[in-house]
């Protein structure tokens, strides 16, 4: 670092012994009220907070009102912005995308013809990732676990934009976490820079000719970043894009174009993004188009009417069950990306679960609740901060003597929680076990 920053070494040093900044991004489709924190440049709906609550316990954090991110990653929107037209339907590839920070950034920037694809190789990591998205409630998504290179083999030339935010070193994310100091080592950046350009390999070949890939790290060194750069630009004939900063903002340029965020000069971690353009010559990848999904029924005509109480209109969903009876609702403009990612991947999660049929009830999914495809009149339970704690403890409380029987959202400040099943002489909570707090008072 003394080498790369020669003169600034000692105000960067100065910067990783003080606390991390704060910052979170709204959620443009939905609201919350507060005060009104400081803004993040690039991003406009980035804020700073003056210091780290406990977000468990706001109520609002799991309505999906915002997500709690790092500041110099949200560059990403402004990369995007610049780069890619998103007034037309675009095939988005996430390939790195747990937790999901990246991923709903991308998912508030999509029109509804388009599909975004988030990807977690970790199969452990894809839990976390599918909440993070639930919660976004944005129904134009799937989540898939697989290998980057099984992108490029089976979905060839597909995707618009791909966006990989690679494995990395860490040095980025040393102030934040103690851990990736001690994982550190000269031998771990080669390790890194090694599977990074077999991740951005398989990006390439599972991008449409003319599409743009993203490339990005948290971390400073050049065999990772600008090395990594290069070698893409060479090796695949990719162009490099120019992303315009603010020189007010004070991110660094790297050779080929990429841009170095260091904390003494933004308030951020560090983060590396650049941006390529593939060739235009060739055709837009297209996969045999299946005529059904592998595991997937249409769900029964008859049972089709009870669908248009629970979903917002106009309905553009096809509907289908699960073979444990899950009905989940796809867009039915995405019907074919839907089918032809069904039959490339072996393990994938589609659109929005909408509930299940139990005898002649209907169990409305969790899900359902926090997407934008929820009605906005179903009968609503609004509850204060102290009651939405103990529903997301999973605890009972006592509705209000007027509430309506029956299935009911609860709400808070307006959002929805999740759902309750009011009865003669109690009340169900339905939050699902895996999404229950376990924190207590203001611990």
């Amino acid at each position: 670092m003394r080498q790369l920053l020669g003169a600034e070494f000692e105000a960067f040093e100065t910067a990783l012994a003080a606390p991390a900044p704060v910052s979170i991004r709204l959620n443009p489709f939905k609201t919350v009220d507060g005060p009104t924190p400081s803004a993040v440049a690039w991003h406009p709906l980035g804020f700073y907070l003056p210091e780290r609550p406990v977000f468990t316990l706001d109520p609002a954090f799991h309505t999906g009102a915002y997500y709690v991110q790092e500041a110099s990653s949200m560059f990403l929107h402004e990369a995007l912005r610049q780069s890619v037209d998103f007034s037309k339907p675009l095939k988005i590839l996430d390939l790195c995308a747990a937790p999901g920070g990246k991923s709903t950034l991308v998912a508030s920037l999509l029109k509804a013809e388009s599909l975004l694809v988030a990807n977690e190789v970790i199969r452990t990591r894809t839990a976390p990732l599918r909440e993070n998205l639930e919660r976004w409630g944005c129904p134009n998504v799937a989540v898939t676990s697989a290998e980057a290179d099984e992108f490029a083999e089976k979905l060839p030339d597909w995707f618009d934009v791909v966006v990989a935010d690679a494995p990395c070193s860490g040095e980025g994310m040393f102030r934040k976490d103690p851990d990736a100091v001690g994982e550190w080592s000269p031998a771990h950046v080669g390790l890194c820079a090694g599977r990074q350009r077999r991740i951005l390999a398989a990006a390439v070949g599972t991008l449409a000719p003319g599409g743009v890939l993203v490339y990005s790290t948290c971390t400073y060194n050049r065999s990772e970043n600008a090395e990594n750069a290069a070698w893409l630009a060479a090796e695949f004939g990719l162009k490099p894009l120019r992303i315009n900063a603010l020189p007010e903002w004070n991110i660094a340029e790297t050779d080929g174009g990429g841009l170095q965020f260091f904390p003494h000069r933004v308030r951020g971690e560090g983060f590396y993004i650049a941006v390529f353009r593939k060739p235009a010559d060739g055709e837009m990848g297209r996969p045999a188009q299946p005529s059904a999904f592998k595991s997937l029924a249409p769900l029964a005509k008859n049972l089709l009417p009870e669908m248009s109480r629970w979903l917002a209109a106009p309905v553009d969903s096809r509907f289908f069950q699960t073979p444990t009876g899950e009905v989940l609702a796809l867009s039915a403009a995405l019907l074919p990306e839907y089918l032809a990612l069904d039959k490339a991947l072996k393990i994938k999660w589609f659109g929005t679960a909408i509930g299940e049929f139990k005898g002649k009830d209907f169990a409305p999914a969790h899900a359902l609740a926090l997407s934008r495809l929820a009605a906005p009149n179903l009968p609503a339970l609004e509850i204060d901060r102290e009651t939405a704690l103990r529903f997301l403890r999973k605890d009972t409380f006592e509705p209000p003597a007027d509430a309506p029987r029956g299935w009911a959202v609860v709400r808070f400040e307006g959002l929805n929680l999740g759902w309750v099943k009011i009865l003669p002489n109690r009340l169900n909570n339905y939050l699902p076990a895996e999404r229950r707090i376990r924190m207590r008072g203001e611990d």
